[in-house]
């Protein structure tokens, strides 16, 4: 079936609190994508935000973000009283105030877990015997949060450091409030999107999640798993994750992520990553896996270096993992991420496990017909996107084109007027052969820069963009719905 769909993170749902989160605003959006006759809602990665909020720099691969919590659920569930209580409403609707909502946020789960809490003792115990990873994130977060949030690798107690039994005992019980917090934490957040997942289900709709293909340093799976990094004695990485000079910087991308030990990842049966991906496909319908190049080859960057420039390539995985996880995880619905240097290995490999790869029309001006992002190029293999979360919105895209790239984007997409080209972008994307054709919000409002999700690279500012209430209306809803008819992405209705 050809699909369509809208990505459009939580985060950036209108709503109150300063923060889209898995309340009614959620139920709203799919609602509308039902309206609109779309078959694919896309998500970033939904767990706790790491530096910078990143979502994809978080403290834990398995866990929620409470951030996302909908108070209004917990309040209709009897878990809070909100009678009385002031509601954070911030001046600027369009922007996330990461800070603000922390401090506000945080404040009310507290005061709904004291009320809840005894009331769902057995159900958390329950969700805790279910999820082996939560109680080792709770603890981590605890831990964390009484060393005054410090990177665990620096935590001035070796014991907690290296996860000594008896020094994790006496942290269990001195910390005992705060882990059973964010044990709640994680609990109410599976609920809220459990029954967010049925909802949309319901209509028709897939939920397309995101898995980074590593994990922050600062994270309670390193800390937990030490393992299945590349780290030293004192639990240091040894190398880190990044990507070569290219054209787009000069001394390449320092991620700084460490990096996986596959063959001991091998000699396990890749049992972590079995986990890792058996968790979100409970959670998603269908698993974009970012950077999935990295599982051919990766690219591996001395710790400490200043740039990625003394970094090498060695190689990945490759076919024995995807062996493993079709048997182990029959039936997984992935695309691949293989935007970058897509070498023939990357090729093979992607050919191989028989995943659709990612295209962007943002990517396909000014260059010659052999781009493989021009629309006459896109094999039905593909999720073809007008942008992703770390392009600038299409509108930005052709202000900010240069003449030969604007002469290109004009005849590719067939608009004159910059205001016309986010809608030619999803025009041209949706009427392409791709059989998964995907267009960020910003883009179906016809948004300018200053709504751009993520500029890679960079620190600050990122990841703030939210939708204004009302604007995902009848007439937008309907002229989606014309638009897939027409390029035969028609739902079942």
């Amino acid at each position: 079936m050809r699909q369509s769909g809208i990505l459009m993170h939580i985060t950036s749902l209108p709503g109150p609190d300063g923060i889209g989160s898995l309340g009614k605003e959620a139920y709203a959006f799919a609602d509308f994508l039902h309206a609109a006759n779309m078959g694919i809602w896309q998500v970033l990665p939904m767990g706790p935000t790491g530096y910078g909020e990143s979502p994809y720099q978080s403290p834990s691969t398995f866990a929620g973000n409470p951030m996302l919590i909908s108070l209004d659920k917990l309040a209709e569930a009897g878990y809070l009283d909100l009678e009385g209580e002031e509601r954070y409403t911030p001046e600027n609707l369009e922007q996330v105030d990461y800070a603000a909502v922390q401090e506000h946020k945080t404040r009310l789960l507290r005061k709904a877990f004291a009320q809840s809490e005894r009331k769902l003792k057995k159900a958390i115990a329950k969700f805790q015997e279910e999820n082996e990873w939560v109680y080792d994130y709770a603890l981590f977060a605890a831990i964390k949060a009484h060393f005054d949030l410090q990177m665990w690798t620096k935590w001035p107690d070796e014991g907690a450091r290296m996860r000594d039994p008896e020094t994790l005992k006496k942290y269990e019980k001195k910390l005992d409030k705060e882990i059973r917090f964010h044990l709640w934490c994680q609990y109410i957040f599976a609920q809220q999107w459990k029954a967010l997942k049925e909802y949309v289900n319901g209509l028709g709709i897939k939920l397309f999640g995101d898995i980074p293909i590593y994990v922050a340093e600062d994270s309670a799976d390193t800390w937990t798993h030490p393992e299945v990094f590349q780290l030293d004695k004192d639990r240091v990485p040894r190398r880190v994750a990044g990507v070569p000079p290219d054209y787009f910087s000069e001394d390449g991308q320092l991620w700084g992520n460490p990096l996986y030990r596959w063959s001991y990842l091998k000699q396990k049966g890749y049992n972590w990553w079995v986990k890792r991906l058996g968790h979100l496909s409970k959670m998603y319908d269908i698993i974009r896996v970012d950077h999935f190049i990295g599982f051919a080859r990766y690219y591996s960057i001395p710790h400490g270096a200043a740039t990625a420039k003394t970094g090498r390539y060695i190689d990945g995985p490759g076919k024995d993992l995807f062996i493993t996880l079709n048997k182990k995880l029959p039936g997984l619905d992935i695309v691949a991420e293989d935007l970058g240097l897509v070498t023939d290995q990357v090729r093979e490999l992607i050919a191989f496990t028989g995943y659709p790869g990612m295209k962007v029309l943002s990517f396909a001006f000014g260059a010659d017909d052999s781009n493989v992002h021009i629309p006459e190029n896109i094999q039905e293999n593909t999720a073809y996107y007008t942008g992703t979360h770390d392009n600038v919105t299409a509108l930005a895209r052709v202000k900010n084109c240069t003449k030969e790239e604007l002469a290109s984007a004009k005849e590719i997409a067939g608009f004159e007027k910059f205001k016309d080209a986010p809608w030619a972008f999803i025009r041209t994307v949706f009427e392409s052969k791709a059989r998964i054709a995907m267009a960020p919000m910003q883009d179906v409002l016809g948004l300018d820069d200053w709504a751009t999700m993520n500029r890679p690279g960079t620190v600050g500012g990122n990841w703030l963009w939210r939708m204004k209430p009302g604007q995902t209306t009848k007439t937008l809803a309907d002229k989606l719905k014309r638009l897939n008819r027409e390029a035969k992405r028609q739902t079942e209705e």
